[in-house]
């Protein structure tokens, strides 16, 4: 008998590194460094607040139903906001409204696949992009990447078939925090394109992004909304995680696909955050510079600071919007040494086994680093425990 759909693939990993938590018992005197999941901890900020309670004791509408695509407004702010970030073409009809990234993904991928057809996941991969293939009966091909963790269009290209529907890639990375050069994302659409195959970019942190230019010019290339899938999500930039408010750019046809979708699923993104994630486009843009610089800073924080655990063998893959990822220069696997770093050194995080495939000779050696909640002295203290754990 068939398995169910759940029973394919593995458990929420925050979720089980939560439990690690739960039957540890930290050592005397350590508060925990938690470094185990890529969200804000910190609520939106007070005028956003305000804000919201504002529009929930004053419009009505915001306690209802709305169109399922999203709010008409929140659509063309995305849109305009999107043009002039990128340039080209690009309409309020574009834009569709999520609850949250992961599902803009799953409706997404719903478009795309049958039974048995392919994605292509350049490795180490978002684990949740990983589960959703594995419930909708779709296999995800592992698509490897070089000691900068970027991966290669030619191998991409090796590993199409004719069952392959997309090849996705997340910049800035995660788990890696990598930042993929314009060419490059560029190449991958022009693969794509090719091909006659999706592109789709997950920028959950394009907010966070190290450089001022556009990330790449996919928007201004001629009849981009046949081949290109774009993801968002406006939980990292203004804090929503708990109001799941994300937004999916492609072309229209797909976006009347993507509407059954979420028609079936949520009925439509919640309302209270959609007016939330409009008002802080509006209102909050000198905010959100600062919270880039912040985060910007923390990552350079990491980076200079990475000595003392290069000295004991770690390795600095990759470090920049929420995220570092290294290899560690212990022999057991990393999903055993982040038990134990919960039990010995007071922090959580998530091992490179993750974010793998099963049996994985990297996952193995890897570990993600979600620093973007501890500021540099967290980090610092990071640091510290990190070097001084023997493994």
């Amino acid at each position: 008998m068939a398995l169910p759909r759940t029973a394919t693939t593995f458990l929420p990993p925050v979720m089980e590194a939560r439990r690690w938590l739960n039957e540890a018992t930290l050592p005397e005197g350590l508060e925990l460094i938690n470094v185990s999941q890529a969200a804000p901890v910190d609520p939106p900020p007070e005028p956003m607040r305000r804000e919201i309670a504002r529009i929930a004791m004053e419009e009505p509408q915001a306690h209802l139903y709305g169109p399922v695509l999203g709010l008409p407004a929140l659509r063309e702010e995305v849109a305009q906001q999107w043009l002039t970030a990128y340039g080209g073409a690009i309409t309020a009809d574009h834009v569709g409204i999520t609850s949250g990234c992961n599902e803009a993904f799953c409706a997404a991928i719903a478009t795309l696949v049958a039974e048995g057809d392919e994605v292509l996941l350049p490795v180490p991969w978002y684990f949740n992009h990983k589960m959703a293939l594995d419930m909708m009966g779709a296999r995800a091909v592992a698509l490897p990447t070089d000691a900068g963790l970027f991966p290669d269009v030619e191998a991409a290209a090796a590993r199409i078939t004719d069952r392959t529907r997309a090849i996705a890639l997340v910049s800035p990375n995660n788990p890696s925090g990598v930042e993929y050069p314009p060419e490059l994302i560029g190449a991958f659409f022009d693969l794509c394109q090719a091909r006659g195959i999706a592109l789709i970019l997950d920028e959950t942190y394009r907010d966070f992004h190290s450089s001022q230019a556009a990330p790449h010019d996919l928007f201004t290339r001629p009849d981009w909304d046949r081949t290109l899938i774009q993801l968002y999500s406006f939980s990292k930039a203004y804090r929503l995680t708990g109001h799941r408010v994300g937004a999916i750019l492609t072309g229209t046809a797909r976006l009347s696909e993507v509407e059954k979708y979420l028609d079936t699923v949520t009925i439509c993104p919640a309302q209270l955050g959609q007016y939330a994630a409009l008002w802080g486009m509006r209102n909050l843009q000198d905010w959100l510079a600062g919270e880039r610089e912040e985060i910007l800073s923390r990552g350079a924080a990491i980076r200079d600071g990475f000595a003392p655990l290069a000295d004991r063998g770690w390795i600095l893959r990759g470090a920049g919007a929420y995220f570092a990822y290294a290899d560690h220069p212990f022999d057991a696997p990393s999903d055993r040494i982040a038990q134990r770093l919960v039990a010995e050194a007071g922090i959580l995080m998530l091992p490179g086994t993750m974010f793998t495939p099963e049996g994985d000779a990297a996952g193995k050696r890897q570990m993600r680093i979600a620093f973007a909640n501890l500021d540099t002295a967290g980090i610092g203290r990071l640091i510290d425990r990190l070097a001084g754990f023997q493994g």
